[in-house]
C-alpha cells in the first residue's frame, strides 16, 4: 500500500504519549516517531510505474520495522535506500532526519530536514522535525522559528504548541511554555505528554498543589504513564508524603527504569529544573 510510504515521519520531541493511541508509536533518542498522512505528487509522478511502487512499499515497509525494533542505524540505510531509488521524495528525507536523531545525528538530521522543506515547503512535519533536533542542540530561538512556521501552516497542531513550549522551557521562560502546554491540551485532550509537560511546568512556578491534583489525575487515566508517576512521585517526595511517593516509585521502576538515570531526565526527558531537582532529592536518599 502506497501510503504506508508516503508518510512524513513526525519526530515529537521530549516523549510524545506513548501511551495515548491518538500519538501512538515508538521512543527515539529525543522523543517518539508518529507516522501522519502526507502525500507527496512528485512522488507519486516518479512512481507511476508498478515495479517501482512495488519497490518502494518494500523499503518503506523495511525501514518502518528497523525503526519499531528500535534498530535506528538500519532504518537509516533503507531510508538512504529509498532517497537514492527516489531522490524528490521530501517523505524519505524527513523520516532519514527521524532515524538520524533517534541516533543523536543530529547535524546530519538537519541537513535532511533542510532538504525535505526544499521539495515540500508547505508541509508541516518537517519543519516541526527540524524543530526537534535544534532543540537538541540548544538552539532555542530556530527551534521556536519552526514550530511558529508549523503553526502558521496549521495553527491546530497540538504538537507544535507541546514542543514551543519545550523549547521556551529550555530559554526559561516557563510562563510563556504553561500557556502553550495549555493550548495543546486544548486541542488534544488525549494529549498525555502535554499534560504532563504542563503540570511540570506548574510545579517549575511554584503552583504545587495544582501540580500535584494535574498530575493525580492523570495517574489514574493512565495509570501505566510512567512519567506522570515519576513526576508524581517527585512531588510528593517533596511535600513529606514519603510512603506514597515510594509506591508510586514502585510503578514507575517496573514501567520504565529509566528514570532511576538523572542524567537521562534532565538531558533526554528534560524536565524542568525544580522537578528534576525534587527526584534527585528522592533517588539520593533511596540510595
Amino acid at each position: 500500500m502506497l501510503e504506508t510510504v508516503l508518510t512524513m515521519g513526525r519526530s515529537i520531541a521530549t516523549l510524545v504519549g506513548q501511551y495515548v493511541q491518538r500519538y501512538l508509536h515508538r521512543f527515539i533518542a529525543m522523543g517518539l516517531i508518529v507516522l501522519l498522512g502526507f502525500t507527496a505528487p512528485a512522488l507519486a509522478a516518479e512512481t507511476s510505474n508498478s515495479d517501482l511502487l512495488q519497490e518502494l512499499e518494500r523499503i518503506g515497509q523495511q525501514a518502518f520495522a528497523a525503526t519499531q525494533a528500535k534498530d535506528y542505524a538500519t532504518a537509516e540505510q533503507y531510508w538512504t535506500e529509498m532517497i537514492e531509488k527516489f531522490p524528490n521524495n521530501p517523505a524519505a528525507w524527513s523520516n532519514r532526519g527521524n532515524a538520524r536523531v533517534s541516533q543523536n545525528k543530529l547535524q546530519e538530521a538537519i541537513a535532511d530536514y533542510n532538504q525535505a522543506i526544499a521539495l515540500a515547503p508547505d508541509a508541516p512535519d518537517p519543519y516541526l522535525n527540524r524543530g526537534a533536533a535544534l532543540e537538541g542542540l540548544g538552539r532555542w530561538d530556530d527551534a521556536i522559528a519552526d514550530y511558529n512556521r508549523v503553526l502558521a501552516l496549521d495553527a491546530q497542531d497540538a504538537a507544535a504548541y507541546n514542543n514551543r513550549g519545550n523549547a521556551k522551557g529550555g530559554k526559561g521562560d516557563w510562563q510563556g511554555a504553561i500557556a502553550d502546554y495549555l493550548r495543546a491540551t486544548e486541542l488534544a485532550p488525549d494529549y498525555a505528554f502535554a499534560f504532563v509537560n504542563y503540570a511540570i511546568a506548574l510545579y517549575q512556578v511554584g503552583e504545587t498543589d495544582t501540580a500535584i491534583r494535574k498530575l493525580r489525575n492523570l495517574v489514574r487515566k493512565y495509570p501505566q504513564f510512567p512519567d506522570a508517576r515519576a513526576a508524581l512521585t517527585a512531588a510528593l517526595w517533596k511535600q513529606g508524603r514519603r510512603g506514597e511517593a515510594e509506591s508510586q516509585w514502585v510503578a514507575v521502576v517496573g514501567l520504565d527504569p529509566r528514570y532511576k538515570d538523572l542524567d537521562w531526565v534532565r538531558h533526554v526527558r528534560r524536565w524542568a529544573p525544580a522537578m528534576t531537582a525534587a527526584l534527585d532529592s528522592f533517588l539520593k536518599l533511596q540510595d
